[in-house]
């Protein structure tokens, strides 16, 4: 299955190392990048050697290595070897006190988990959360939510990517369109949004279309009937094309949220060919399978030149660095959240 470029898809691993299956797979299909989880994660010099092993499998030194560390309850790296990170949440409300404050320690916090995660050879982060929180939205989003206002989300949220970008880590915007009005939590069902256009555009949408020079986005497995009232973003083209390459106007790398998760229906081949159809850029597959993997690796061709453009443009903004003391910050970011959260 040799492919003339990176294939459209990122892939799990199954553990905290590879499985000589493992390695022949990746190497035979050439996937554009790796997702690590908890199951990967078990102290700093096993994850070194794995993503080593990655960039070996596929022959570059550009393959992508993401994970979720948002910090709350959606952390892979946890203490004791990692600081225990706080929830989108606690920005928020300290913004309704200390704009300037919630702002300096929102990048605090995402420059400390980037120097964290650059330290590992991983160079994204699925962070951060756009979405806006909603009254009638399930608890999956949560306190995973900068607020409820969708200026204090964008705020926060550009705060946050600024962190992550001068500590050498990728963004990416998450879920796009928007996933704080959802019901349902998307990894056990689909969720169907039912708000009116004009009230997307004007509350969900807001702070994507704010953050749409950002290189990276992930996509939300939910159906906006206003827009498209069979098929949820991530296999929506008129969603794609009319709401986050159009409304919001992204045009950084579109990647679909996992679909391994049960708001898509389908074998998993299936799932990866709608997505791409659809107009997503690269597919997510997450659970580290390698008999499904076999099969949406066959669904997922190289790169498109769109998608290329858009890869290289989020490399492009990966900066070297800068200068940084991490225990300076640990203790001012403490300061500035107080009593909120342990930092």
């Amino acid at each position: 299955m040799q492919t003339s470029g990176p294939r459209a898809v990122i892939f799990g691993v199954a553990g905290p190392s590879l499985s000589a299956a493992e390695r022949r797979f990746f190497s035979e299909t050439d996937p554009l990048g790796f997702i690590l989880f908890a199951r990967n994660c078990r102290d700093p010099r096993e994850i070194r050697r794995l993503v080593s092993d990655l960039g070996d499998c596929v022959g570059r030194g550009d393959a992508l290595v993401l994970i979720d560390q948002e910090g709350g309850r959606v952390q892979r790296l946890k203490p004791p070897h990692w600081r225990a990170a706080p929830p989108a949440e606690v920005f928020g409300r300290l913004s309704e006190s200390d704009e300037q404050g919630a702002i300096e320690a929102a990048w605090l916090n995402a420059r400390l988990l980037a120097a964290d995660l650059a330290s590992l050879g991983i160079d994204v982060d699925c962070a951060p959360v756009l979405d806006v929180r909603r009254p009638e939205g399930h608890a999956i989003i949560g306190d995973r939510a900068f607020a409820g206002q969708p200026e204090t989300v964008a705020l926060l949220g550009r705060a946050t990517c600024a962190g992550l970008l001068a500590g050498g880590v990728l963004p990416v915007i998450k879920h796009i369109p928007g996933h704080g009005r959802a019901c349902l939590d998307s990894h056990e069902a689909l969720p169907v949004v039912h708000a009116a256009a004009e009230d997307l555009q004007r509350i969900d949408f807001a702070p994507f279309a704010a953050l749409a020079d950002m290189p990276l986005a992930m996509t939300a497995h939910v159906v906006f009937a206003a827009l498209d009232a069979e098929a949820p973003a991530t296999t929506s083209a008129v969603v794609i094309r009319e709401a986050i390459r159009g409304a919001i106007a992204f045009d950084g790398l579109l990647i679909s949220d996992d679909i391994c998760m049960r708001a898509l229906v389908g074998p998993p081949a299936e799932r990866a060919r709608a997505a791409l159809e659809a107009g997503c850029d690269v597919v997510l597959h997450c659970d580290g399978d390698l008999a499904e993997m076999r099969a949406v690796a066959e669904a997922c061709p190289p790169l498109s030149a769109d998608a290329r453009r858009r890869l290289a443009r989020a490399q492009a903004m990966r900066a070297p660095p800068e200068p940084f003391e991490p225990e300076r910050a640990t203790e001012r970011l403490a300061a500035l959240l107080g009593g909120r959260v342990s930092a």
